[in-house]
């Protein structure tokens, strides 16, 4: 039995593109750039500023723990002095539905958002941010509801109450709608003006930021805090910032019709039927843990964890297997960011480059780092950073073609560097801030360096995640704050913000900061 749905690309695509009107005719003959948005809060020339960076956030209570309220808590204090807060993706867990963001993201981050001293009057489609959220689109945020499980929701069936008192996942009444719920929470959701005039009125409101590549949306703290599109850019710091939905480009391509594809195929089915199996024994061994015995609560809070982490396997597998549909790949996107990283590299006021998007290039989380997604990624990174190397030619005088990249997907924390790949990716520094608030992984047994063809590419410097094992088990969850320092090449101090469950207490620390 699925517990998830995953939308095909071109439906991700398309829906997203209805709810901004993307390319509108009246969008068109205002010269409004739909991927670009201005940080008005008086601050952007400022050359050093600080910000946060959380993923992977959006869980409920966890047999009671909350983390993500934790780690909200641990950011409070870096609050006034951080000008925004980026979220690498997975706002709501378990299929995005606007059912939990409630619980799962505005009482948890209540002190961020204009009215959260009032948390339950906040609507989820209302929000307006204090600090700036300035979030990507994570894989459970597009998820939908299996039309079984959905039916199933709606009865008194033993499933539900299986999947939302014993498991604690999160799952009501339906799911994202194919990214709908995200999209009212945090896109300017175009398509609801309908009235006649009420667009025209809205754009001459709002996006009335003039830049280099037309007129665009003025993101406002504490009054309007719209983002104009599923992927978008913004300039603070003399910084340019990507942030990408890379739930669009990460399509592997279906097995090859040979002997060899057709071997690997009956591999990948028979791992499908061991986990599908393995998935129904913890859910039939939860019926019989009682939440309210502190060691019977524990291990759900394992077994959710591994039930989460078997369905994003079979989702992975599922999409090798798939033989009913060519690859599809989000060409667009990918375009614009190689354009887009063109264009910076000949902006002279521009001087460094930070990309964020969900699922990973490089990690050693045990879950991830072999995942087809998580190579498919990597690969059109690659083609997108080799392409802007070679039309930029020595204007980087050696410099990475990117400064930093931040990714959630993989539940920890963990810092990366990649050597000469033999590629425009080489020497690029990788944070994966992707354990703040659902469960937490472990690294890899393999050990932190990552080899590719006998050749080693990237090696792990730090892993935050799950460890230790029995009484000795330790939860690390985490954020990160980033200091940005220097007038010319940015250097970037990395603090992160640890908040530790530990034999049923909550210790809370910072390690030592980073510098990149």
């Amino acid at each position: 039995m699925k517990l998830v749905s995953d939308p095909s690309i071109a439906k991700k695509v398309r829906k997203m593109s209805q709810r901004v009107r993307w390319q509108d005719p009246l969008i068109i003959e205002r010269n409004i750039d739909q991927t670009r948005l201005v940080l008005d809060d008086g601050h952007a020339d400022d050359l050093e500023f600080s910000f946060l960076v959380v993923g992977d956030s959006g869980s409920g209570n966890h047999q009671g723990q909350n983390p993500q309220r934790q780690v909200a808590e641990l950011m409070l204090p870096h609050h006034d002095e951080c000008r925004f807060m980026l979220h690498t993706g997975d706002v709501i867990y378990l299929v995005g539905s606007s059912e939990y963001y409630q619980q799962n993201f505005i009482h948890p981050y209540r002190e961020f958002i204009v009215g959260g001293e009032h948390p339950r009057n906040i609507a989820y489609d209302q929000m307006v941010f204090k600090l700036p959220i300035l979030p990507v689109l994570g894989n459970h945020d597009y998820y939908d509801l299996p039309i079984v499980l959905g039916l199933a929701s709606l009865t008194t069936l033993p499933l539900r109450k299986l999947l939302r008192s014993r498991l604690d996942l999160d799952v009501g009444l339906h799911g994202s709608r194919t990214g709908d719920a995200y999209a009212r929470a945090f896109l300017d959701y175009l398509k609801a003006f309908e009235l006649p005039g009420a667009l025209d009125a809205h754009l001459n409101r709002y996006y009335t930021a003039k830049t280099d590549t037309g007129n665009c949306l003025c993101y406002q703290p504490g009054h309007f805090t719209r983002l104009p599109n599923r992927y978008y850019t913004f300039r603070y710091g003399g910084i340019d910032f990507f942030a990408l939905d890379s739930n669009t480009f990460n399509d592997p391509p279906p097995l090859p019709k040979t002997r060899k594809g057709e071997a690997d195929r009956k591999v990948l089915e028979k791992r499908r039927q061991d986990l599908e199996q393995e998935k129904m024994q913890i859910m039939e061994t939860s019926t019989k843990l009682n939440p309210e015995n502190l060691s019977d609560a524990d291990e759900l809070e394992d077994f959710q964890a591994k039930l989460s982490q078997i369905e994003e396997i079979i989702v992975d597998i599922d999409k090798q297997l798939a033989t009913d549909r060519p690859t599809q790949i989000d060409i667009e996107q990918l375009d614009w960011l190689k354009h887009r990283l063109i264009e910076s590299w000949n902006t002279d006021e521009v001087r460094g480059r930070v990309i964020y998007f969900h699922h990973p290039p490089y990690v050693t989380e045990a879950t991830k780092w072999q995942q087809a997604q998580t190579l498919t990624i990597r690969k059109h990174l690659r083609d997108v950073l080799d392409g802007v190397a070679q039309k930029i030619g020595s204007l980087n005088q050696g410099r990475p073609v990117v400064d930093l990249v931040l990714n959630g997907h993989a539940h920890c924390l963990e810092y990366l560097q990649t050597m000469d790949t033999g590629h425009a990716d080489s020497h690029i520094p990788w944070l994966v801030c992707g354990g703040s608030g659902f469960s937490l992984r472990r690294q890899r047994i393999e050990g932190a360096n990552l080899m590719e063809e006998n050749k080693l590419v990237a090696r792990s410097h730090l892993f935050v995640g799950r460890n230790g094992y029995g009484s000795q088990k330790r939860r690390p969850y985490s954020s990160l704050r980033i200091d940005v320092k220097g007038e010319g090449q940015p250097k970037f101090i990395v603090r992160p913000l640890i908040a530790e469950w530990y034999q049923r207490q909550w210790y809370s620390h910072e390690l030592e900061p980073l510098v990149i």
